[in-house]
């Protein structure tokens, strides 16, 4: 190759899934360097049945999953080979692509532990020309891991600081911390939902995706009982490792406790944001007492009624975005996962198994190779 740059693209829906993240990822002085990036979002028709298949409990179709399987594949390529002509970037210079894919299910516990991605890796790889690796969750949850969360390693490379304490919270479909300790130490889990469940009601009640700016919590109030109700469910009170997803915080878990179909939506919508903010700021006050700073990416840093509040429980610490530390908050996770093909090109471990539970340090993803390459 005469291309003198170390180049990955990395490419993630989220538990949100409104849409997919392409980052380009220069490496070529051993350090991830943001090129380019874009969203593009999903075509409605696709993340309804996407969003359907997530949260069905069962009877899943497999003729319908290899289907979606088959269609998110080319929404994939789609985004890649977008950023690739934004760039103005040779698909021929770019070593691997590394693709997560959509979480339809994520089960790490009991008897068979699993987590499923779709978005057929093997289709980006033809169609881009490029190697992609993907699957990356399997061989943690091999090693008895969670398979969750993958993106702390990258935090700790990016956002670690000696001998000062942080946090880096995603507020995605599903929030998640990592405590990056002043010893160096990370630790990293799943708090609860984030995004996912403001989202879905946003939509039931106003046929809006999202609520901009937190405005349709704002104009609601939080009502105590269906908070305390809320907060009560055992995932709360796991010990980490812990991960969760949509297939467990989704509409259907909201409307098991019944108070919800008695009040304004506007009071619901509150009580979730308020759901969102004290689960995220009991984990880090329980697991991160030191920490001096939280430094917020992903979707939800966007909500300024959840950053409001979350400044309000998580008093003295600084709450800012990723952003004042030089790294855009819309494309950290997309980023993780071109360092994390970048670590299975290199033969490099990628998981960490104190935030896991993995039995120990794993090479995660599958690789698959672009037409025409052979294995080195």
């Amino acid at each position: 190759m005469a291309n003198a740059r170390e180049l990955y693209l990395g490419l993630i829906s989220g538990t949100s899934m409104d849409g997919i993240d392409a980052a380009l990822v220069d490496f070529s002085d051993g350090q991830p360097h943001l090129l380019a990036s874009r969203t593009q979002r999903w075509d409605t028709g696709v993340r309804t049945r996407l969003a359907a298949m997530a949260q069905a409990a069962q009877g899943i179709d497999l003729d319908a999953l290899g289907r979606l399987d088959h269609a998110i594949g080319h929404c994939f390529a789609d985004a890649a080979l977008a950023l690739l002509q934004q760039a103005g970037v040779d698909p021929r210079h770019v070593h691997a692509i590394g693709s997560h894919g959509q979480t339809i299910r994520h089960q790490p516990l009991g008897d068979a532990p699993f987590s499923m991605q779709i978005g057929d890796p093997t289709l980006v790889a033809e169609r881009c020309g490029i190697d992609v690796v993907a699957d990356f969750r399997r061989a943690d949850l091999a090693a008895g891991g969670q398979g969750a969360p993958l993106v702390p390693p990258f935090h700790a490379a990016m956002l670690g600081l000696a001998g000062e304490c942080r946090v880096v919270l995603n507020l995605g479909g599903i929030a998640n911390v990592t405590v990056l300790h002043a010893d160096g130490q990370v630790r990293g889990f799943d708090t609860g939902p984030a995004n996912a469940l403001l989202d879905a009601w946003c939509l039931r009640q106003r046929g809006e995706p999202y609520d901009r700016d937190g405005a349709f919590a704002a104009a609601g109030h939080v009502d105590p009982r269906l908070l305390d109700a809320l907060l009560a469910d055992p995932y709360f009170a796991l010990a980490p490792p812990k991960s969760t997803g949509r297939e467990y915080f989704h509409l259907d878990w909201l409307a098991q406790f019944g108070m919800a179909a008695g009040l304004p939506p506007a009071d619901v919508q509150a009580t979730l944001l308020e759901l969102t903010a004290r689960s995220v700021a009991a984990a880090i006050t329980k697991h991160a007492a030191d920490a001096s700073e939280i430094l917020v990416c992903g979707g939800g840093v966007h909500n300024t009624a959840l950053l409001r509040r979350l400044r309000t429980l998580l008093a003295p610490r600084r709450v800012a975005s990723t952003a004042e530390a030089g790294i855009d908050p819309d494309f950290v996770e997309a980023m993780a996962f071109a360092w994390l093909a970048r670590q299975r090109v290199h033969d490099r471990p990628g998981n960490l198994p104190a935030v896991t539970g993995a039995r120990g340090p794993r090479i995660l993803g599958a690789l698959h190779r672009a037409p025409g390459t052979t294995a080195a």
